[in-house]
């Protein structure tokens, strides 16, 4: 190769790298801005640059333990509804693509058409049906009754009249779960079908029953393809707002979302303890991808 192929190589590759780092750079910008006003005094970072390091006598923790005792239970109270609601509707999607792509039964793709329409129904159009629906069932009234119908036994109780004080979360944890199983499902279908179509016929020849071979052989296969369900599951569940302000009335239930709302002050703006509060909410998700995002890689790739 000549000196001058070499030349343009070399400089194509370092005009590649120079773009990469200015687009690294123009999207870190605002993380490094909020993380850096999170560590500042009030009076520091109005004097300040936003962009600069607190100095040293304007250094402070304060952001950020006024924000955890602001937003702890806003953060106990979406873990309670999104964790379940990530769980089921993962689980139950697996089982549904389960039964779309390894059983044969009449109109399979007709309901594989609806699974794949409810993916795209948007949260706004189900906002007055479902408030009407949740209105009718009266999920708190229905949990106190078979707390006092049951009042002979231990803890089982206790364990409903919880329920009842918490009632806007478990209409959240269901609405979520019925609204993430269509996405779960599409998203398990894909998988499913390049699963080795030999493994599973050979394991019905040796007569395993479906719900054996799902159990045994479909479910420990689907790890990977589990984490990317219960990652984007979880992200879009913990980041939700509309149905949060729709169905929660109690404010001592209200997720993280609408606490995140109240660190903004109505006469002074506390811009560290707002942008401590933006780091804190955004924490969980940040662990469910340290914690899964190795399996999350191998199911977008697709590898078992």
């Amino acid at each position: 190769m000549s000196t001058n192929s070499l030349e343009d190589v070399n400089l194509r590759r370092v005009s590649v790298y120079a773009t990469l780092v200015v687009m690294i750079g123009f999207y870190l910008a605002p993380l490094e801005t909020g993380l850096m006003t999170a560590f500042k005094t009030q009076n520091v970072f109005f004097s300040t640059s936003p962009f600069s390091p607190p100095p040293i006598d304007g250094f402070t923790l304060q952001p950020w333990m006024e924000a955890f005792d602001r937003l702890g239970p806003g953060l106990v109270n979406s873990l309670l509804f999104t964790v379940p609601a990530a769980v089921f509707s993962a689980f139950l999607g697996s089982m549904a693509a389960y039964g779309m792509t390894n059983l044969d039964w009449r109109y399979q793709v007709g309901v594989l058409v609806l699974f794949v329409a409810g993916v795209f129904i948007p949260y706004q159009s189900v906002l007055v049906p479902l408030t009407r629906f949740w209105a009718m069932v009266d999920i708190a009234n229905l949990f106190t009754s078979m707390a006092g119908a049951i009042s002979f036994l231990p803890l089982l109780p206790g364990v409903f009249r919880a329920l009842a004080d918490r009632a806007g979360l478990v209409e959240l944890a269901v609405t979520h779960t019925a609204y993430g199983i269509p996405i779960c499902t599409v998203l398990f279908r894909g998988y499913y079908l390049s699963l080795d179509r030999e493994m599973l016929e050979a394991a019905r020849l040796d007569g395993a029953t479906p719900a054996r071979i799902y159990r045994k052989i479909v479910l420990p296969l689907s790890k990977p393809m589990f984490a990317v369900a219960l990652i984007y599951q979880f992200t879009n569940i913990w980041n939700d707002l509309l149905f949060a302000l729709v169905l929660v009335s109690d404010p001592s239930n209200a997720p993280i979302t609408i606490a995140l709302n109240t660190l903004k002050g109505s006469m002074v703006q506390q811009y560290n303890v707002q942008m401590a509060g933006a780091f804190l909410a955004a924490l969980p998700t940040l662990v469910i991808y340290v914690l899964f995002g190795e399996q999350f890689a191998k199911g977008v790739a697709g590898e078992t």
